[in-house]
């Protein structure tokens, strides 16, 4: 079979993306608009099922403290209270991070920092962070032209 057409012996394709660090790892981060890839983010995800084992284990009475939980586990316990407080996140922010469909700006350490106990608030401060995020460029933006 013989083919009329020179097939060429390289294609080139360009990919608009940057390359940005997340957690000590590095991450290809696509441009606004681009459709992402739903993947998990496993320090989320076993951060999540960390929580809620700890939680089960001081609710059954297996450790009568976060300290004695702590030692056993051989981490801080102010790291230990901090990780706890993720069994207070909203269900829906839970299966969010848990099928991937979180925005990329949340991330271990933030959701580490306090957060609402109401659960509309957490939503508006932990799933709209790269909306803020944009806002806050704006209004950066905005400022610094002035200031010039």
């Amino acid at each position: 079979m013989t083919r009329s057409a020179l097939i060429p012996d390289t294609v080139t394709l360009h990919v608009p993306f940057r390359i940005v660090k997340r957690g000590g790892r590095k991450e290809m981060q696509m441009p606004e608009g681009a459709t992402h890839s739903q993947r998990t983010d496993n320090t989320l995800v076993k951060a999540l099922a960390r929580a809620f084992r700890w939680k089960r284990m001081l609710e059954s009475g297996e450790f009568a403290t976060i300290a004695e939980l702590a030692e056993r586990e051989g981490i801080a316990a102010s790291y230990m209270t901090r990780v706890l407080r993720l069994t207070l996140l909203a269900p829906d922010i839970v299966e969010t991070v848990l099928h991937g469909r979180h925005p990329p700006e949340l991330t271990i350490a933030r959701l580490l920092e306090p957060f609402g106990l109401h659960w509309h608030e957490q939503a508006g401060e932990l799933l709209n962070l790269r909306r803020d995020e944009r806002r806050a460029k704006e209004i950066s933006n905005a400022t610094g032209s002035l200031r010039t």
